[in-house]
């Protein structure tokens, strides 16, 4: 199967779930906007990408889709571990549990990289907790 044609199926899914999903919402006018109005016109345009990619993916050499079990279960674990770590210790360590293990996903492995990720996302998770007031549970 065409590589392309699944990512434009897959991403034409998640935009048409959130496009159905914003009309729970009012959706008001471009004067007094209702809160469905901004996930309507994001998952609009997503679809509009969708249905391009679909297209263009008709015209081109397909691309051969390969489905590597050991990056997904890489990232899930990841997912999995900060969830559990985070509930245990705290976030600061469930963000390094899950880049590093997340990182086993890709191609190369770099302890320097993973390092400086994980250093990059505690300091946004800082900077969510002070400038916004938010309660992350971080330590």
């Amino acid at each position: 199967m065409n590589k392309n044609v699944v990512r434009g199926y897959v991403l034409a899914f998640v935009a048409l779930g959130f496009g159905l999903g914003s009309f729970r919402y009012s959706i008001g006018s471009l004067d007094n906007t209702g809160p469905g109005l901004f996930p309507l016109l994001v998952s609009s345009m997503l679809l509009a990408i969708a249905i391009l990619i679909v297209i263009r993916a008709r015209y081109e050499a397909p691309d051969r889709l390969e489905i590597k079990v050991r990056s997904i279960a890489s990232v899930l674990a990841g997912l999995v571990g900060f969830v559990l770590v985070s509930k245990i210790v705290g976030m600061i360590v469930g963000i390094v549990v899950l880049v590093f293990v997340a990182a086993l996903a890709g191609s190369s492995y770099s302890w320097r990289s993973n390092l400086k990720i994980s250093a990059a996302l505690i300091v946004v998770a800082f900077a969510f907790q002070g400038l916004l007031g938010l309660h992350l549970g971080l330590y």
